[in-house]
């Protein structure tokens, strides 16, 4: 059977270089956006665990919120700033420092990096241009806006010398460094696979509520995640860096109760080497909540190797790391981008896109609600199918206007809606859309 068991790996180094930062007395400067569920953990991780690294501003728009980061972490000092100088006073004098005016951990000197972890794609934006114009490197724990328009952030970061890149930890990263892995052994990766335990396209705020409770999370958030959004961003982001493509408008999405290991049998190589390598995710596999890459080699007497090392005759085999530990991991992202320039994964062009579709039958004059909320969920689609059918991409789809009846699981269209006016995500969707050759994203 051409099945494998196999784990990614990289050469450790970020460790042993964050120490020497720590000895020199120089620690990575991080600046966090951000402070809910998932910044929180940020925080007490950098401050915990994290030699050669400290974390010295934290902006929220509640300034309460901040403040919990950093006392969940166990920080008894900090100080409220409301000026670049202010700011730029506390990080000399080792005061970390909240704010809920995000210019300023934009432009104040002293930050090396920024991490940018609020799900917000309008403000996200915002952010992060603005902390490219002002050099500093950026990693973002934000699928949705990588997504949406994370293309055009990796050029405007490339013309400045700057890193711009997805968080290891996230789905995502872990599944960018196992195509690295994968690439660098000599192995063409051919699908890159994440792992779900549920998949519900109709889920809501209301049904995930007890969930989101019991963890402490966003009921909007943890919704995304069961209705299938959230994974359709996160393999986007994937396809985006590698070039990858979809077998279907959706993702095929199996119901697979065995190991990945088994996926090797399911899947066609030639078709997905016709593709040129595609993204996808499975519901109910092992490991759980893993990712996992199917790929192939030309080389005969490799494959012997690779059959001998118990991975199977082939044609494809099966490689996988078997968790995630977002923020965990998150630290190793942001010492990449600093010390080594290193992006754990950024997007090259659009080649995936995630589309808005109708989770309950929509009426004309309904406003368009959040993500993971009650009225769309998102599925994958590809740029060039989105671009030529004006699909509305679920990132720009908050704050439409329905402009008629529509049935579920319709997907809806801008001839569909009326966009509000004036945002800066439309506005990048045009020029990113100019920029790599698509249709305008919104037809005049």
């Amino acid at each position: 059977m051409a099945a494998a068991r196999g784990e990614g790996g990289a050469l450790i180094i970020v460790d042993e270089a964050l120490r020497r930062r720590q000895a020199e007395g120089r620690p990575v400067r991080v600046a966090m956006v951000g402070a809910g569920f998932m910044g929180r953990g940020v925080a007490n991780q950098i401050v915990n665990s994290v030699a050669g690294m400290e974390l010295v501003a934290i902006f929220n728009r509640h300034l309460e919120g901040a403040h919990r980061a950093y006392d969940e972490a166990g920080v008894e000092r900090t100080v409220t700033v409301d000026g670049v100088a202010a700011l730029e006073d506390a990080i000399a004098g080792e005061v970390p420092a909240v704010t809920d005016d995000a210019d300023l951990v934009c432009e104040a000197e002293g930050i090396d990096v920024l991490l940018e972890v609020t799900g917000s794609i309008e403000f996200g934006a915002g952010v992060v241009l603005g902390a490219l114009r002002n050099g500093k490197h950026v990693v973002v724990m934000n699928p949705e806006l990588d997504g949406t328009v994370g293309p055009l952030l990796k050029r405007y970061a490339d013309r400045a010398g700057l890193v711009y890149t997805t968080s290891d930890g996230d789905q995502p990263g872990v599944q960018g460094n196992l195509y690295r892995f994968v690439r660098g052994i000599g192995v063409t990766p051919l699908l890159m696979g994440n792992i779900k335990g549920l998949q519900d396209p109709y889920r809501n705020p209301t049904t995930q509520a007890g969930f989101a409770a019991k963890w402490g999370q966003n009921p909007y958030m943890v919704t995304s995640f069961a209705d299938g959004t959230k994974i359709s961003f996160e393999q986007a982001t994937v396809a985006n860096a590698f070039g990858l493509s979809i077998l279907r408008r959706g993702m095929t999405g199996y119901d697979h109760r065995g190991h990945v290991d088994e996926l090797t049998q399911r899947f066609s190589a030639d078709e997905l080497r016709a593709l040129g390598g595609v993204v996808d995710y499975v519901v109910g596999s092992l490991p759980s909540p893993g990712v996992f890459c199917l790929g192939t080699h030309d080389d005969p007497r490799q494959r012997h190797y690779l059959n001998l090392y118990k991975l199977g005759e082939g044609p494809l085999y099966s490689f996988y790391v078997p968790y995630h530990l977002c923020h965990f991991e998150t630290p190793s992202s942001l010492a990449r981008a600093v010390l080594f320039q290193d992006a754990t994964m950024a997007p090259e062009a659009p080649q995936v896109e995630v589309v808005t579709t109708a989770k309950v039958d929509l009426e004309a004059g309904q406003t368009l609600d959040a993500l993971g909320g009650y009225l769309t969920y998102g599925q994958a689609e590809t740029a060039r199918v989105t671009a030529d059918e004006r699909l509305l991409p679920i990132g720009v789809a908050e704050g439409c206007r329905v402009t008629r009846d529509l049935p579920r699981d319709h997907v809806l269209t801008y001839d569909d809606v009326e966009v509000p006016p004036g945002r800066l995500c439309d506005r990048l969707r045009a020029e990113q859309a100019e920029v790599f050759g698509l249709a305008p994203a919104a037809g005049a």
